[in-house]
């Protein structure tokens, strides 16, 4: 009796709860767990369900009525852009400050940092793609910044996204650029810094302010709401802390 009484206070449970879908930039995934877990010991009754993709896709599947109710940028173009479009609620504001590493499986003299790339036994350097993930685009500058994109060039390799970046890194291109933040996956546990990976110097690209916006089809959510205002609390700046970003 006790189990089938369990059980009825779970599944009402699952039917009271108010769900609404984030859409988020892949860097963001690795930390997004840790998020939500926080998030739903203080609002249990809501159901968060997560869209991972790069920044510029997501922009573009907004923009064309997906049915998504706050979006997590990797910079803050883009959902300025959408704010301008009129499909936020309000302008978007900075929830973190994400930056690149430099990242391989192989044994290389990682701290060369721009220069190692250049070297002939790097033979495919992995960036997320320019045009969509914002990563990629702070990553070509960088490349741009320390004059070796037209020695490099031939070589790069391109992600939809930063999580398939790392993907490549970990499976096939010699050395990638990827979101600090992705050092705290699982895979990424065997690595130490110093020797495969280590941080690109922050000078040679604009400092990445990921923007977070409630998008007009929430408006009138509470849900929304409350998660919107969570990713700005301290607690959850705390939490991002932890996974390699920096924070307003």
């Amino acid at each position: 009796m006790k189990i089938h009484v369990i059980l009825i206070l779970w599944l009402s449970t699952l039917l009271m709860a108010e769900r609404i879908h984030v859409a988020v930039a892949a860097n963001v995934s690795y930390a997004m767990d840790a998020l939500q877990h926080a998030f739903y010991t203080e609002h249990p009754h809501i159901d968060i369900r997560v869209v991972l993709g790069s920044t510029g896709k997501l922009t573009a599947q907004i923009q064309h009525g997906a049915p998504y109710d706050i979006f997590m940028a990797a910079n803050m173009r883009y959902p300025q852009r959408l704010h301008a479009l009129g499909l936020s609620v309000e302008a978007p504001q900075v929830y973190a400050k994400g930056s690149l590493s430099y990242f391989t499986t192989q044994e290389h003299n990682i701290t060369e940092g721009m220069a190692l790339l250049a070297r002939k036994e790097i033979r495919t350097i992995a960036i997320a793609n320019p045009k969509t993930a914002p990563y990629g685009a702070a990553s070509m500058q960088a490349l741009r910044s320390a004059h070796i994109y037209n020695a490099v060039k031939h070589k790069l390799v391109f992600g939809e996204s930063i999580a398939q970046t790392l993907a490549y890194v970990l499976h096939a291109a010699d050395i990638g650029l990827i979101a600090t933040s992705a050092r705290y996956s699982p895979k990424m546990k065997l690595f130490r810094h110093g020797l495969y990976w280590s941080e690109v110097d922050p000078a040679l690209y604009t400092p990445i302010e990921q923007g977070i916006v409630l998008l007009k089809r929430a408006e009138n959510s509470q849900a929304a709401h409350d998660f919107y205002t969570f990713m700005l609390s301290k607690k959850a700046q705390n939490i991002l802390k932890k996974f390699g970003y920096a924070v307003p």
